[in-house]
Order: C-alpha cells, then structure tokens, then sequence
C-alpha cells in the first residue's frame, strides 16, 4: 500500500496560496519598475527644461512664462511619481513579506509531509521484517519427534 499523506489537499491549498503570492508579487515589482522609469523620464525632462530656462536669455517674457508654468507642472508631476513610485515600492515590500509567510507555511507542511513518508517507509520496512523473520522461524523450527 503506497504512503498517502492525508493533508495533501491542505499541501496543494497552500502551494497555490504560494504561487498566488508570486504572481502578486511579480505584478508588484513590474508595476514598480513602471513608475521608476516614468520618475526618471519625468526627472529628466525636468532638468532639461530647468536648463533650457536658465540658458533661455534671448526668450520674450510670454515664452518664458510659459516655460516657467511647464518647469512647475513638471515639479508636481515629478512629486506625483514619486509619490507613485514610493507607494509601490511598499507594495512590492508588502508582497515580498506574504510570499514569505506563504512559502514557510508550505515548507512546514512539506516538512510534515517527508517526517511521515520517513515514518511510514520504516513502518513497512519493520512489517516486512517481522513477516520474513516469523516465515524464517516457521521454515527453520526444529523438527519436534
């Protein structure tokens, strides 16, 4: 009879709780990685424009108020992102730490799981053993007369 583990389906539960948890996790990093480039590309048009403004001597006063309004937008902008880009940097924190949890829940369980087939391979091999020893004593008893 081969060694079944009657918390198997409890195993299987916390396995896909497990990969859950990576798949979350793996959205989290993308989304962060995302909102990192859009921060940079953000911060790099800023400083573009922040020269452009300080190099802009021979601008009129309408361009440079136009400049000036942009180079302010840019700066909310590039704070939104941050903010964006900080959000989810806890996010994929949040989700590192529950994939954590997640796999040590199942690392238990498969710990569990290999005590018992370890105990069960012992058992079957104490059985067998007991079996051919009383089948030995039987063969070999002496001859009563």
């Amino acid at each position: 009879m081969p060694f079944r583990f009657k918390m198997q389906k409890v195993l299987d539960y916390r396995e896909q709780l497990e990969e859950d948890a990576k798949v979350r996790l793996a959205t989290a990093q993308r989304r962060h990685q995302k909102a990192q480039e859009r921060l940079e590309q953000l911060q790099a048009e800023l400083r573009r424009s922040q020269d452009h403004l300080c190099d802009g001597a021979m601008m009129d006063a309408a361009e440079r108020w136009l400049l000036e309004q942009y180079v302010k937008g840019l700066r909310g902008d590039v704070a939104a992102a941050a903010l964006q880009a900080r959000m989810l940097a806890q996010m994929v924190e949040e989700a590192r730490n529950l994939l954590a949890a997640r796999a040590i829940a199942k690392k238990l369980l498969d710990k569990l799981k290999d005590r018992q087939k370890q105990y069960y391979a012992r058992a079957e091999q104490l059985k067998e053993q007991r079996f051919n020893d009383e089948i030995a004593t039987l063969r070999y008893k002496t001859p009563s007369f």
